[in-house]
């Protein structure tokens, strides 16, 4: 039976990552991701999990990775400038292959920029901060439920692809406080494991099966083989000049994801169906989209909102999808325009595409986003 309960954004992010099956996490504390930190050192030790605090951003994220390796579901989570101090780990734990999470609670920047207020401007970090070419998984929350519900996929596509997934929450939605359901039964996946026993030299952990994704063995259960964050062949060894190994390996690191998409595309409608304009839009910004969708029906705009969960991989197929049905599309946002870039590429012209965003610390409205949409009409 399900039961409802009052949480913040960020402690239902925790909830979320327990409820799939994390159960250790690693962090060092920075306004607005500090919550989860918190919640999850009080909650860990209930379930028999772990929880370290680091001595900075770079350790909590490596020491997921070596928690991964061994075996478990693991979590980090920071804001901006944490999250640019972790990306060269981030980008070694897709090279490994080591499931885990990080959650991204977007404040102003660049550099410090403005600690405690909401800003969307990591949507381009997430896909391109770390080096070197990959495949890449973010989703976003536009509500409490969804911090939860969304927490939850992400320790499961991070499992089932065998690869670092990232939440890109906000300020606001973290720091947001809404009474939930929690479902009594949830989906958990878990990483597929080798089907030959320890000490089987047959166990290759690069490896894949048809889905592009090998199997992992834990450190510490008898097998015996080698992680490598250099270009490595099927048994992990180091093959760093080989052409041929490095082109298949970077391949199959992208493809496994982008031949997915669909299945790891989520995202919500509201007054779509019958919609002259469109707005597209994603977390604290889709909350206001949302409130200038209904105003605008009152004044008998046909307007329609695209909420985007899925920002990575970037589901150009709903995109192409809407353009042929709307006259124009908006892009509300707080940044200079990060996710318009995409939505503007994915619409190739078939309509046009207008920016409504800010990036100074405060939120959309509904009616900045509705006056914005009477300007260009």
């Amino acid at each position: 039976m399900s039961k409802k309960v009052l949480l913040q954004g960020n402690e239902a992010i925790a909830e979320g990552a327990i409820r799939a099956g994390v159960r250790f996490f690693a962090g060092y504390p920075i306004t607005p991701a500090t919550e989860i930190a918190e919640r999850m050192a009080a909650r860990l030790p209930e379930v028999g999990g772990a929880f370290i605090q680091m001595e900075d951003e770079i350790a909590s994220v490596t020491t997921c990775v070596g928690a991964a390796l061994a075996g478990k579901k693991a979590m980090t989570a920071s804001s901006g400038p944490g999250i640019s101090l972790k990306q060269e780990n981030i980008g070694m734990a897709a090279m490994h292959e080591c499931p885990m999470v990080i959650v991204d609670v977007m404040r102003v920047g660049p550099a410090t920029g403005m600690a405690t207020l909401p800003a969307q401007q990591d949507i381009q970090q997430a896909r391109w901060g770390s080096h070197g070419d990959r495949g890449v998984i973010a989703l976003s929350p536009s509500s409490v439920a969804e911090c939860y519900d969304l927490a939850i996929k992400a320790v499961n596509l991070s499992e089932k692809y065998r690869m670092p997934v990232m939440i890109l929450s906000d300020a606001e939605i973290g720091h947001a406080r809404e009474a939930i359901e929690i479902p009594e039964e949830v989906e958990i996946i878990d990483r597929k494991r080798p089907a030959v026993p320890p000490g089987d030299p047959r166990y290759l952990p690069y490896e894949a099966d048809a889905d592009g994704v090998p199997p992992m063995a834990d450190f510490g259960t008898g097998y015996f083989w080698h992680s490598e964050a250099s270009t490595h062949n099927a048994k992990g060894d180091l093959d760093a000049t080989n052409h041929k190994t490095g082109a298949f390996l970077h391949r199959r690191l992208i493809d496994k994801v982008e031949k997915h998409v669909k299945e790891m595309t989520y995202y919500s409608t509201r007054k779509l169906d019958d919609a002259d304009i469109a707005i597209v839009s994603f977390g604290v910004s889709a909350r206001a989209s949302a409130g200038a969708v209904e105003i605008a029906r009152t004044e008998g705009l046909k307007v329609g909102l695209l909420n985007l969960n899925t920002i990575w991989p970037f589901p150009e197929h709903l995109i192409e999808d809407l353009a042929g049905k709307v006259k124009t599309i908006f892009v509300a946002e707080l940044n200079a325009g990060q996710l318009w870039r995409e939505v503007k590429l994915a619409a190739n012209g078939r309509v046009p595409v207008h920016h409504i965003g800010r990036f100074d610390g405060l939120i959309l409205t509904p009616s900045e986003i509705l006056a914005r949409i009477r300007e260009v009409l």
